[in-house]
Protein backbone atom coordinates (compact mmCIF):
# COMPACT_ATOMS: atom_id res chain seq x y z
CA UNK A 1 0.00 0.00 0.00
CA UNK A 2 1.51 3.71 -1.22
CA UNK A 3 0.28 6.53 0.90
CA UNK A 4 -1.22 9.85 -1.33
CA UNK A 5 0.69 12.92 0.05
CA UNK A 6 -2.31 14.13 1.86
CA UNK A 7 -2.11 10.33 3.31
CA UNK A 8 1.27 10.61 4.55
CA UNK A 9 1.41 14.29 5.69
CA UNK A 10 -1.68 13.06 8.09
CA UNK A 11 0.01 9.89 9.30
CA UNK A 12 3.23 12.09 10.11
CA UNK A 13 1.68 14.49 12.40
CA UNK A 14 -0.82 12.25 14.10
CA UNK A 15 2.87 10.28 15.24
CA UNK A 16 4.07 13.39 15.80
CA UNK A 17 0.97 14.51 17.90
CA UNK A 18 1.35 11.10 19.40
CA UNK A 19 3.93 11.90 21.79
CA UNK A 20 2.11 14.93 22.87
CA UNK A 21 -1.22 12.86 23.90
CA UNK A 22 0.64 9.95 25.98
CA UNK A 23 0.93 7.41 22.79
CA UNK A 24 4.04 6.51 20.75
CA UNK A 25 4.55 7.78 17.46
CA UNK A 26 3.94 4.20 15.73
CA UNK A 27 0.64 3.99 17.55
CA UNK A 28 -0.40 7.42 16.40
CA UNK A 29 0.53 6.74 13.01
CA UNK A 30 -0.77 3.15 13.02
CA UNK A 31 -4.47 4.71 14.11
CA UNK A 32 -4.29 8.01 11.16
CA UNK A 33 -3.29 5.21 8.15
CA UNK A 34 -6.72 3.20 9.62
CA UNK A 35 -8.56 6.49 10.07
CA UNK A 36 -7.91 7.72 6.75
CA UNK A 37 -8.00 3.84 5.07
CA UNK A 38 -11.79 3.02 3.00
CA UNK A 39 -10.84 -0.56 3.77
CA UNK A 40 -10.32 -2.21 6.82
CA UNK A 41 -5.67 -3.21 6.98
CA UNK A 42 -4.58 -6.03 8.03
CA UNK A 43 -1.33 -6.11 9.91
CA UNK A 44 1.09 -6.65 7.33
CA UNK A 45 -0.84 -3.63 5.23
CA UNK A 46 0.15 -1.29 8.36
CA UNK A 47 3.25 -2.40 8.22
CA UNK A 48 4.11 -2.07 4.67
CA UNK A 49 2.24 1.32 4.43
CA UNK A 50 4.38 2.57 7.55
CA UNK A 51 7.84 0.94 7.23
CA UNK A 52 7.69 -0.09 10.53
CA UNK A 53 8.92 -3.60 12.35
CA UNK A 54 5.89 -5.99 11.85
CA UNK A 55 6.31 -6.03 16.28
CA UNK A 56 5.61 -2.08 16.90
CA UNK A 57 2.38 -3.01 14.22
CA UNK A 58 0.97 -5.94 16.66
CA UNK A 59 2.01 -3.76 19.66
CA UNK A 60 0.58 -0.34 18.58
CA UNK A 61 -2.79 -2.35 17.43
CA UNK A 62 -3.03 -4.06 21.21
CA UNK A 63 -2.67 -0.35 22.23
CA UNK A 64 -5.06 0.91 19.80
CA UNK A 65 -7.52 -2.27 21.06
CA UNK A 66 -7.06 -1.56 24.88
CA UNK A 67 -8.62 1.72 23.54
CA UNK A 68 -11.31 0.17 22.31
CA UNK A 69 -10.32 2.48 18.94
CA UNK A 70 -10.08 -0.13 16.52
CA UNK A 71 -12.63 -2.57 15.55
CA UNK A 72 -11.31 -6.17 14.34
CA UNK A 73 -12.87 -7.50 11.34
CA UNK A 74 -12.60 -11.10 9.79
CA UNK A 75 -13.50 -11.66 5.84
CA UNK A 76 -14.42 -15.10 4.72
CA UNK A 77 -11.29 -17.74 3.32
CA UNK A 78 -9.04 -15.00 5.29
CA UNK A 79 -7.53 -16.12 8.46
CA UNK A 80 -5.77 -12.64 8.86
CA UNK A 81 -7.18 -9.94 11.04
CA UNK A 82 -8.44 -6.95 9.65
CA UNK A 83 -8.55 -3.93 11.84
CA UNK A 84 -10.74 -0.22 10.77
CA UNK A 85 -11.51 2.79 12.91
CA UNK A 86 -15.31 3.70 13.88
CA UNK A 87 -16.49 5.52 10.87
CA UNK A 88 -18.66 8.26 13.23
CA UNK A 89 -16.68 10.82 14.08
CA UNK A 90 -18.58 11.19 17.42
CA UNK A 91 -17.92 7.91 18.48
CA UNK A 92 -14.32 7.85 18.41
CA UNK A 93 -14.39 11.59 20.49
CA UNK A 94 -17.09 9.64 23.24
CA UNK A 95 -14.63 7.29 23.07
CA UNK A 96 -11.97 8.99 23.72
CA UNK A 97 -13.08 11.04 26.25
CA UNK A 98 -14.39 7.94 27.63
CA UNK A 99 -10.65 6.22 28.01
CA UNK A 100 -9.18 9.13 29.45
CA UNK A 101 -11.64 9.60 31.96
CA UNK A 102 -10.99 6.27 33.14
CA UNK A 103 -7.55 6.42 32.65
CA UNK A 104 -6.47 9.66 34.44
CA UNK A 105 -9.35 11.18 36.32
CA UNK A 106 -11.18 8.78 37.82
CA UNK A 107 -7.83 7.61 39.56
CA UNK A 108 -6.98 10.89 40.64
CA UNK A 109 -10.98 10.94 42.27
CA UNK A 110 -10.47 8.13 44.08
CA UNK A 111 -7.15 10.06 45.46
CA UNK A 112 -8.06 12.53 46.22
CA UNK A 113 -11.48 11.03 48.33
CA UNK A 114 -9.16 8.87 49.76
CA UNK A 115 -6.44 12.30 51.18
CA UNK A 116 -9.63 13.12 52.57
CA UNK A 117 -10.91 10.22 54.35
CA UNK A 118 -7.81 9.70 56.11
CA UNK A 119 -8.44 12.11 58.71
CA UNK A 120 -7.12 15.94 59.40
CA UNK A 121 -3.07 16.33 58.64
CA UNK A 122 -3.01 19.52 60.35
CA UNK A 123 -2.21 20.97 57.00
CA UNK A 124 -6.00 23.42 57.08
CA UNK A 125 -4.43 25.28 53.70
CA UNK A 126 -3.37 21.18 51.84
CA UNK A 127 -6.82 20.00 52.94
CA UNK A 128 -8.90 23.09 51.67
CA UNK A 129 -7.08 22.94 48.29
CA UNK A 130 -7.93 19.11 48.13
CA UNK A 131 -11.80 19.20 48.94
CA UNK A 132 -11.54 21.80 46.28
CA UNK A 133 -10.20 20.11 43.97
CA UNK A 134 -12.59 16.85 44.29
CA UNK A 135 -15.19 19.15 44.11
CA UNK A 136 -14.48 20.14 40.72
CA UNK A 137 -13.43 17.37 39.36
CA UNK A 138 -16.82 15.99 41.02
CA UNK A 139 -18.80 18.27 39.20
CA UNK A 140 -16.68 18.25 35.67
CA UNK A 141 -17.55 14.01 36.05
CA UNK A 142 -21.29 14.97 36.84
CA UNK A 143 -21.66 17.12 33.67
CA UNK A 144 -19.48 14.55 31.70
CA UNK A 145 -22.19 11.91 32.92
CA UNK A 146 -24.98 14.16 31.45
CA UNK A 147 -23.35 15.12 28.12
CA UNK A 148 -22.49 11.15 27.69
CA UNK A 149 -26.32 10.52 27.70
CA UNK A 150 -27.48 12.87 25.17
CA UNK A 151 -27.92 11.29 21.83
CA UNK A 152 -25.00 13.23 19.06
CA UNK A 153 -27.23 15.42 17.66
CA UNK A 154 -28.75 17.35 20.70
CA UNK A 155 -25.07 17.44 21.96
CA UNK A 156 -23.88 19.28 18.58
CA UNK A 157 -26.98 21.42 19.17
CA UNK A 158 -25.50 22.09 22.96
CA UNK A 159 -21.86 22.72 21.08
CA UNK A 160 -22.62 24.80 18.84
CA UNK A 161 -24.88 27.48 21.25
CA UNK A 162 -21.34 28.49 22.66
CA UNK A 163 -21.72 32.13 23.31
CA UNK A 164 -25.53 32.13 23.76
CA UNK A 165 -25.20 29.61 26.64
CA UNK A 166 -23.04 31.84 28.50
CA UNK A 167 -25.49 34.41 28.18
CA UNK A 168 -28.21 32.37 29.23
CA UNK A 169 -25.83 31.49 32.50
CA UNK A 170 -25.70 35.29 33.21
CA UNK A 171 -29.21 36.05 32.96
CA UNK A 172 -30.11 33.41 35.68
CA UNK A 173 -27.38 34.84 38.16
CA UNK A 174 -24.15 33.32 37.67
CA UNK A 175 -22.92 29.92 38.29
CA UNK A 176 -21.86 28.60 41.82
CA UNK A 177 -19.53 31.34 43.63
CA UNK A 178 -17.80 29.11 45.77
CA UNK A 179 -16.57 27.01 42.65
CA UNK A 180 -15.33 29.77 40.60
CA UNK A 181 -13.66 31.99 43.69
CA UNK A 182 -10.58 31.24 45.27
CA UNK A 183 -10.71 31.01 48.83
Amino acid sequence: MKLTPLQQEFVLHFGEMGSRWGINRTVGQIYALLFLSSEPLNADSITGALGVSRSNTSMGLKELQSWNLVRLKHFQGDRRDYFTTPEDLWEIVRILVAERKKREIDPTLTKLRELEMSGPAGDDYAEARIAELRELIEMMTGFYAEMEKLETERLVKLMTMGQRIAGLIDKAGGVLPALTKRK
